[in-house]
């Protein structure tokens, strides 16, 4: 029977996912126990926490309190995922002049990523961050049209106090974080953060991770900020093409084209 909230009929996100099965294993657990939280805290907002990176009750309070931050005033270019939760924050980057990368739902397009410049939108900054939006406002740009970025706004199903971040297991935003990275477009010292409810905040420990998963430097919630202390420099990201599937190179374009150009 479909679970509640309309994802059980769908294929789940880490269908395609590589790595060891104990470990996927560990994360589906863990993702399923954090979408129940949510419900148990009734917390969640339509179309359900299920399946997804979970939209959250709060969640125009936590993109307020990311405002407020040093990292957020000194930030003139973020890289923001296009998911619900998100959609305040990246609304309030546009109301404050800031340029804002959005990535296309599952890198699905030749050109993967939404370029919103504040200065040239079709309407008003709420309607321009919204993914139908996007498609009004932006310009689909590839890599090559892309900016250093000052901020990388992650979407997140749950988030450790020691900097691990469990997404909905398809890699998409590990996977936009390492090409931008290859490209020289976010480096060691960017700032990696997400906002999420706090039934979404887990001890330190809990989540299972693996190299390739970006750790977060801020978690801000309708409460509070997390700073994580950096033990030391975040490593250089880059894809790691042993460990992603045939299926997922050739889902992506971007993907493939960087496949085919390695000969």
């Amino acid at each position: 029977m479909p679970r509640q909230g309309g994802a059980g009929h769908r294929r789940p996100h880490d269908h395609d996912a590589g790595g060891a099965p104990e470990l996927l294993a560990a994360k589906a657990e863990l993702r399923r126990e954090v979408w129940a939280a949510l419900r148990a805290a009734k917390a969640t907002r339509f179309p359900g926490p299920e399946g997804r990176i979970p939209n959250f009750v709060g969640a125009e309070a936590a993109a307020e309190r990311l405002r407020g931050l040093d990292a957020w005033r000194a930030a003139g270019t973020l890289k923001a995922n296009p998911d619900s939760p998100q959609w305040p924050v990246r609304q309030r980057a546009l109301e404050d002049g800031k340029l804002v990368f959005m990535a296309v739902p599952r890198l699905a397009e030749e050109e993967p990523f939404f370029l919103l410049d504040p200065e040239r939108l079709a309407g008003s900054a709420r309607e321009a961050s919204s993914i139908k939006g996007a498609s009004a406002s932006a310009r689909p740009v590839g890599l090559d049209r892309l900016r250093p970025v000052d901020l990388v706004v992650a979407g997140t199903v749950a988030a450790g106090l020691d900097g691990a971040r469990l997404g909905k297991g398809g890699g998409f935003s590990d996977l936009e974080f390492a090409v931008a990275s290859e490209a020289g477009l976010i480096g060691p010292e960017t700032v990696v953060v997400t906002t999420v409810h706090e039934a979404q905040v887990l001890p330190a420990g809990e989540i299972p991770t693996t190299d390739h998963d970006v750790s977060l430097d801020l978690i801000v919630t309708p409460d509070r900020v997390i700073e994580i202390p950096r033990r030391e420099r975040r490593p250089a990201a880059g894809i790691r093409w042993d460990e992603l599937t045939d299926e997922k190179i050739e889902a992506i374009p971007l993907l493939a084209r960087l496949h085919a150009a390695r000969g």
